[in-house]
């Protein structure tokens, strides 16, 4: 019996002798395994961008918006010519406050206008708010400060700047001190808030001027009937565990607030960014697992192909398999040879298409602006289909080599 060391020396010379055609029979395994590791990374790097924008909003968080106005006969606080009212309200914020499990509430008022400063302008979204959108959003100041309480109350004229505008407005200077017109207004620069980049909705995140809601409210938006409607409410829970009986509390409330009947739509939306960032990751996997899919039917096409190539490599070397036989190779000799080989192809493709499938992913995840992901687990899962190719598709050449009689194969020219 051979010893192993002799199969994989005669494997390792058999392959080396027909170089040309030992790389054209491991190309099916190489563009395989380079497409699967290169579709999964690109899955994959969606889903890590969909996590991170979902996390720049701030963890825990829920989003409560405006719904549909409803009557005003229908609900507390009447409203003027029209018949409708904004659905939420900073008495709104002040109860949901209150509710359990609850850390921050942070009110907002959007509005957009034209920035100018040191000869330049930007158009950008205002935002007004108070300071527990520090907290409700985990965000920070990354140079000066953010605005007071006292600030908020007297509605002074101060704004932060996101890190875009900072950068547009003020290039090559410090943005702290200066100051800016919006509508006419003159505001002091206090601060610049932490880059956040962009959500998974394509926002530029900091792209933005925040100021105090009083501020918006009364200087700059001017828009609104009331001067405590909002556009929006950002609530930040204690804990992840906790936020989906918020959101069925903070339903309840508002309803009960809003005096809506039962059976009756809401005329808000509370929205948990967890269940939004879930979803949007379970469509990405099953997107990445399609691609996978798709990539892996090359796979098959390697595979085939490997057993061609070797099923030729049987008829072309009949005379040497009954030659090693009649010296007293045995047919499991044959059998581990030949599998040895298609393994060896199979599994050096395997590395070639790893290799070519971290710059294809580095490559797509670029051009997309994705991260890019390469775990172990995905280089260990190709070398293994990269084997498990080599073990099946070659199994039947070898067998057919192994069931060769040595005498009708010396006889073969």
């Amino acid at each position: 019996m051979m010893r192993t060391a002799d199969l994989v020396s005669s494997a390792g010379r058999a392959i080396r002798a027909t170089p040309l055609r030992s790389a054209l029979t491991a190309l099916g395994v190489v563009i395989g395994v380079a497409s699967v590791v290169a579709m999964v990374a690109l899955g994959e790097g969606a889903q890590a961008q969909i996590q991170q924008s979902v996390a720049s909003l701030g963890s825990n968080v829920l989003i409560v918006s405006p719904g549909a106005p409803r009557q005003a006969g229908n609900v507390r606080g009447q409203a003027g010519p029209g018949g409708g009212r904004p659905s939420l309200t900073l008495d709104d914020a002040d109860a949901i406050r209150q509710l359990s499990g609850v850390v921050a509430v942070a009110p907002l008022q959007r509005s957009r206008g034209q920035i100018v400063a040191n000869g330049l302008n930007w158009n950008t979204q205002i935002e007004g708010a108070t300071p527990s959108l520090l907290v409700a959003r985990d965000w920070s100041v990354a140079f000066g400060r953010f605005f007071n309480d006292t600030e908020l109350r007297q509605a002074r004229r101060v704004v932060v700047l996101g890190a875009t505008v900072a950068e547009n407005l003020f290039p090559n200077m410090v943005a702290i001190g200066q100051r800016v017109r919006i509508n006419n207004g003159i505001y002091d620069v206090i601060g610049v808030m932490d880059e956040r980049g962009q959500t998974g909705f394509g926002q530029n995140q900091d792209d933005v001027v925040i100021a105090p809601f009083t501020t918006v409210k009364r200087r700059i938006s001017g828009r609104e009937r009331r001067a405590d409607t909002v556009s929006m409410m950002m609530v930040k829970a204690a804990n992840e565990d906790l936020l989906v009986s918020l959101e069925a509390d903070i339903t309840t409330l508002l309803r009960d607030l809003h005096r809506i009947p039962p059976g009756e739509g809401n005329d808000f939306r509370v929205r948990n960014l967890a269940s939004i960032s879930d979803a949007m990751s379970e469509m990405t996997q099953t997107f990445t697992y399609l691609l996978g899919g798709i990539a892996a039917v090359s796979l098959l096409v390697g595979g085939i192909g490997i057993m061609n190539i070797m099923l030729v490599s049987v008829t072309e070397r009949t005379r040497e398999i009954g030659l090693r036989k009649a010296l007293g190779a045995r047919r499991t000799d044959i059998l581990r040879q030949f599998a040895l080989e298609a393994i060896t192809i199979s599994l050096a493709g395997g590395l070639a298409g790893l290799a070519f499938g971290a710059l294809g992913a580095w490559g797509l995840t670029s051009v997309a602006n994705l991260p890019l992901t390469l775990s172990s687990g995905m280089a260990g899962l190709a070398i293994g289909f990269s084997i498990v190719v080599g073990v099946l598709f070659g199994a039947y050449p070898a067998w057919r080599a192994a069931q060769l009689d040595p005498i009708e194969a010396l006889r073969r020219e």
